[in-house]
C-alpha cells in the first residue's frame, strides 16, 4: 500500500504544526525526539522539492526555447 504524497504546502504547514509543539515546552523527552525526527524528515523532502524546483528553473533560464512537458515531471 502506498502512501499519498503531501504537496510542499501541506508539508510546510505540517512542519509547523511540530514547530509550535516544540515551543510550547509541554513534551517529555522521548516526545520531543520524536517530534523533532519528524520534523527532520519533512524538512528534507521540502528541501528536496525546492531544490528539484530550482533546477527546473535554472533549466527554462537556460533554454530559449522554453520548456517541455517533460521537463515539468516529477
Amino acid at each position: 500500500m502506498s502512501e499519498k504524497q503531501n504537496t510542499f504546502e501541506e508539508d510546510m504547514k505540517e512542519l509547523e504544526k511540530l514547530v509550535e509543539k516544540l515551543e510550547a515546552g509541554n513534551l517529555d523527552l522521548d516526545e520531543s525526539l520524536k517530534i523533532y525526527e519528524d520534523a527532520i524528515v519533512i524538512r528534507d523532502r521540502c528541501r528536496k522539492f525546492l531544490e528539484e524546483s530550482d533546477r527546473k528553473v535554472q533549466k527554462l533560464m537556460e533554454t530559449a526555447q522554453g520548456a517541455t512537458t517533460q521537463d515539468f515531471k516529477f
